[in-house]
């Protein structure tokens, strides 16, 4: 299997074309080439929605019939609304799941694609999106947020620990079940999450798969703040809009004086973690528990 990871000579200089374009940042925020209606939508996805109103792009995670899950096409889709987000002219970006849940994580179906097709090939696809999208979230300009609706499944909790802001409904619960898939730790979580909530919580979570309530993922730094479920949708809202009102360019620069130091650490982490996953995802344990999964849930 081909690896998909880069040597540590080269994040010096990715890191410098970062550099680059921080620079770029009071250019690219002060854009008037891509002005948004107040409740314009996009409908040129198939599994998200892409809404702009009052400063703010939202994207909606939508696969309702597998409860958010993260399909290949998925992982390319928000992708590509990151990148729109980080050109238009909204103040800040926020990404949220339709129906009760935030997102299930990645669509175990995915995995045992190289069951049947080209093993490098798939391998190579699979890992490749979700890499790809984690390095554009490291490297999002604007404050980006999450709004957890409802529970929130392996990628969908790990890669919080790179948002800006993560608001969580009352009904949110935060789970990384990878030790019982055969699965490794992504989204820099592996770094993020013993730093946030310290080591003994972050080896409960990633390797022991304790499930977190919305307040237990607060009190940890997960999470920034919970709200009522009932007023969860206004309340946020309404704190977001008050926040698109401040200066964007303002923003995007305080923001990467905050991230710009870590940056480079979280693309050497996010490459280590990935390499790893590339090594085990056909794994015969990896294998063997995503079977299991699909033959416990047939039984339900």
């Amino acid at each position: 299997m081909t690896e998909v990871g880069h040597s540590p000579r080269k994040y010096k200089n990715n890191f410098n074309k970062q550099d680059q374009n921080v620079r770029l940042v009071p250019h690219m925020v002060s854009s008037e080439s891509a002005k948004q209606s107040r409740t314009s939508g996009h409908s040129n996805y198939q599994t998200i929605e892409v809404f702009h109103l009052d400063k703010i792009t939202k994207i909606v995670l939508k696969r309702p019939e597998k409860k958010n899950a993260f399909s290949v096409e998925m992982y390319k889709e928000v992708g590509s609304a990151l990148d729109e987000a980080a050109q238009d002219d909204s103040v800040l970006t926020v990404i949220t799941g339709h129906g009760d849940y935030f997102s299930s994580g990645n669509d175990l179906s995915n995995a045992l694609r190289p069951i049947k097709e080209s093993v490098e090939e798939t391998t190579m696809e699979l890992t490749g999106v979700v890499k790809i999208l984690v390095c554009k979230v490291i490297d999002f300009p604007k404050p980006l947020v999450a709004m957890v609706n409802g529970p929130a499944i392996g990628i969908a909790t790990t890669i919080l620990g790179l948002f800006d802001l993560v608001y969580a409904s009352e009904k949110a619960t935060f789970n990384t079940p990878f030790s019982k898939l055969g699965q490794h730790p992504e989204g820099c979580s592996s770094y993020t999450f013993p730093k946030i909530m310290g080591l003994g919580k972050a080896t409960e979570v990633l390797l022991f798969n304790k499930t977190l309530t919305a307040q237990e993922a607060c009190s940890v730094g997960l999470v920034t703040e919970v709200f009522p479920d009932a007023t969860f949708q206004q309340e946020v809202w309404s704190r977001l809009r008050n926040y698109a009102t401040l200066p964007k360019t303002c923003l995007a620069l305080s923001k990467e004086l905050i991230r710009n130091v870590e940056k480079e650490k979280l693309h050497y982490v996010c490459e280590k973690e990935f390499e790893l996953l590339a090594k085990r995802v056909n794994s015969e344990d990896a294998i063997n528990a995503i079977k299991e999964f699909f033959q416990r849930k047939s039984k339900l």
